[in-house]
């Protein structure tokens, strides 16, 4: 009787052990153009958040997956999103673009109207939310880091940016503001109105402190 209530009591005490090595990692799922696509490189907003994420303690807490791809706007998301991003199946995919479809009609005059942008981004959300996971978008940062609005296209990410808040408002998607958040950071950094090497290398793609600010934004959503 004795044994018998050994081996029982071994058991329950193996399965008390399992249930806290069963958890599963959360995974976040990155998609958008080139920014993202380089993001995973080494130095990139994703490889720094990977870092901070170990720094913190929670390296089996999280796992981080970029789908970037160079000269992406929101239909090419669309476009492959189930090999992608639904094939992956992702707990939390953060939805970054936005850039090409603006900068794209005035360098290639290809881009993607305003009226289309909202069709296709709430048809990529919707299918997204329809696996269960949760969506958090963020705002196109920049083309130009002048801070008086003076940069070309920057009437056009105004627009496309306040589509993007009052779309996570009102279907309570978690938002991360890299239009706002680039521009305050340039009003107070930016002293001599540069429109690139403050965030950027280009007046689009990140630089080293731009990516350490990026992957700081995705972390406090994403945590």
């Amino acid at each position: 009787m004795g044994n018998k209530l050994l081996l029982v009591s071994v058991f329950f005490a193996c399965l008390f052990l399992m249930s806290f090595k069963g958890e599963k990692k959360k995974k976040v799922l990155f998609f958008g153009d080139s920014i993202t696509q380089m993001g995973v490189q080494k130095g990139g907003y994703i490889d720094v958040l990977n870092t901070m994420i170990q720094q913190n303690g929670k390296a089996d807490q999280f796992e981080l997956v970029g789908a970037g791809i160079g000269g992406n706007k929101i239909y090419d998301l669309f476009l492959r999103m189930e090999k992608d991003v639904l094939a992956q199946h992702p707990d939390v995919v953060v939805i970054w673009v936005g850039v090409n479809d603006v900068w794209h009609k005035s360098s290639f005059g290809t881009g993607t109207d305003y009226d289309k942008f909202g069709l296709f981004y709430d048809a990529v959300v919707k299918k997204i939310q329809a696996t269960g996971a949760k969506v958090i978008v963020a705002t196109p940062a920049a083309i130009g880091e002048r801070n008086d609005y003076s940069n070309a296209q920057d009437g056009d990410l105004n627009m496309y940016s306040s589509w993007i808040r009052k779309y996570a408002a009102e279907n309570s998607l978690g938002l991360v503001d890299l239009r706002k958040t680039f521009h305050d950071y340039s009003v107070a950094n930016n002293p001599t109105n540069a429109e690139k090497g403050i965030l950027t290398t280009d007046r689009v793609h990140l630089n080293e402190k731009g990516n350490a600010f990026v992957a700081e934004q995705m972390w406090t959503a994403i945590q």
